[in-house]
C-alpha cells in the first residue's frame, strides 16, 4: 500500500506527518510538481520474466504514457534479494541526486521507496506494484530497495541514452531512515 512519511530536513529530522490515503498523497505531493497516479498492475511475472516480457505485458499503458510526456525510451529495473547487484544498486540509488530529465517510474512489481528532497522537508513516498510516480527534472530525490530488494518497475525517458545522475552532495539521505521493507 502506498504510503507518505514527512520528515524534516533538519535535524533531528523527526517524522512530521504520514498518511495511507492516496488521493492525499496524490494531494501534498502535486504542489512540487510531482504526479502520483494509481495504475493496473495486474499482469503475473515469473520470477525469470525478462525486460522484454514486463515490457510486453504493459506495452498499451507504455505507449500511452509516452505519447503524453513525450517520453523516447523505457527499460525495465527488477531488484529481487538474489540479485548478484543489489547491494551495488541499491548504493548507486541511496545518495540524494537530480536528473536533467523527468523520473518517471511505473511499479508493476514489490515496493520501494523514494525520497523527495523540497520546500523544507524530506518526503518519503513508499511505491507499490501499479504506482505510476513523476518527478520532474531537477527534483532532488533519492532512492532506497531495502537491504531486501524485491521490485519491478517500468523507467521511462525523454533522452534515449536513459538514467543519468547528477549527484547534488549533500549527506540527507545518510540522515534519514533508510527503508526497511514493504509493510
Amino acid at each position: 500500500m502506498t504510503r507518505l512519511a514527512t520528515y524534516a530536513d533538519s535535524a533531528p529530522h523527526a517524522v512530521i506527518g504520514e498518511t495511507r490515503d492516496f488521493a492525499t498523497i496524490a494531494a501534498l505531493l502535486a504542489p512540487l510538481g510531482i504526479v502520483l497516479e494509481r495504475w493496473e498492475a495486474g499482469a503475473v511475472l515469473s520470477d525469470q520474466a525478462g525486460d522484454d516480457v514486463i515490457l510486453a505485458a504493459y506495452a498499451e499503458p507504455i505507449a500511452r504514457l509516452k505519447a503524453r510526456g513525450g517520453y523516447r525510451s523505457e527499460d525495465v529495473i527488477r531488484i529481487t534479494p538474489d540479485h548478484p547487484q543489489a547491494a551495488a544498486l541499491r548504493a548507486k540509488f541511496l545518495s540524494e541526486h537530480t536528473h536533467a530529465d523527468d523520473e518517471v517510474r511505473f511499479f508493476v512489481e514489490g515496493a520501494g521507496l523514494f525520497y523527495v528532497h523540497a520546500e523544507g522537508a524530506v518526503h518519503a513516498l513508499e511505491c507499490t506494484a501499479g504506482d505510476l510516480i513523476v518527478l520532474p527534472a531537477g527534483t532532488r530525490h533519492w532512492f532506497d530497495t531495502g537491504a531486501r530488494p524485491h521490485f519491478a518497475a517500468i523507467r521511462l525517458f525523454t533522452s534515449p541514452e536513459g538514467w543519468a545522475a547528477d549527484y547534488t552532495g549533500d549527506a540527507i539521505a545518510e540522515a534519514i531512515p533508510h527503508y526497511a521493507g514493504a509493510a
